[in-house]
């Protein structure tokens, strides 16, 4: 029987507990007991965990052998901020795909309420890429970035391979592009509703981006990141 992981809020040794809402989560709502034992990711590696002590806001374990894990993927997302409610779905499943980081970026067409809403939220999207985490059973959790201009993001990265998700893109599909470039770490550029600003493609362009496309139909923006998010991982793996 597979064993339910959980990612450690502290470690020390053979000693890992949590805490707050997410021990309580494991207490009193999946009614864990003393003796149960679940997958237990900690920073350095995932070990099986044995519940040792149960108290309100805290469970703890005795930490036994290490798990096997594959290598770590590397998948970062430049996300444009778009409607909260379709954004949490998108970073709880591109999370669950194994996006690696995801860092929220403010674009010409990203609404001016959202963008500035947008550093209320980022807490809450880390919760529900930890949660998303846990469900999915990784070691850790995406890198959830505070939003920044994307101005000041589109010429980072540069040793990785770098790609431009544009409408606009008629001739070279995303899966060309990942066989034609080969590489173990990529950056997704997914735009906004409406898509991207032409000032916006050209920064890319300037900037060294491969610009690629996902097809003849026009995809929202949570479903461009999702599908963009799985075509990429199946080449990394």
């Amino acid at each position: 029987m597979t064993r339910r992981r959980w990612i450690a809020d502290e470690a020390s040794g053979n000693r890992a507990a949590l805490t707050g809402d997410h021990a309580d989560h494991l207490a009193r709502v999946l009614r864990a007991r003393t003796g149960q034992e679940f997958d237990i990711a900690t920073d350095a590696m995932v070990r099986r965990g044995r519940i040792v002590t149960i108290q309100d806001g805290r469970v703890e374990f005795e930490l036994g052998e290490e798990v096997a894990e594959p290598p770590p993927l590397d998948l970062t997302l430049l996300l444009a901020i778009f409607k909260f409610d379709r954004m949490e779905w998108a970073i709880e499943k591109c999370t669950e795909l194994g996006a690696s980081r995801i860092v929220p970026v403010t674009a010409r067409r990203t609404d001016v309420h959202l963008a500035a809403s947008s550093l209320k939220r980022v807490e809450r999207w880390r919760r529900i890429a930890l949660q998303a985490a846990e469900q999915s059973r990784r070691a850790t959790p995406p890198e959830i970035a505070s939003p920044i201009k994307l101005e000041d993001v589109v010429s980072l990265t540069r040793e990785a391979l770098r790609i431009l998700l544009a409408e606009s893109e008629p001739h070279f599909l995303l899966r060309d592009v990942l066989a034609a470039h080969p590489a173990r770490e990529i950056v997704l550029a997914i735009g906004p509703e409406g898509g991207w600003a032409e000032d916006e493609l050209q920064l890319f362009e300037k900037s060294g981006w491969v610009p690629a496309s996902l097809g003849r139909t026009i995809l929202r923006a949570e479903t461009a990141a999702i599908t963009a998010t799985a075509i990429a991982i199946s080449e990394l793996t």
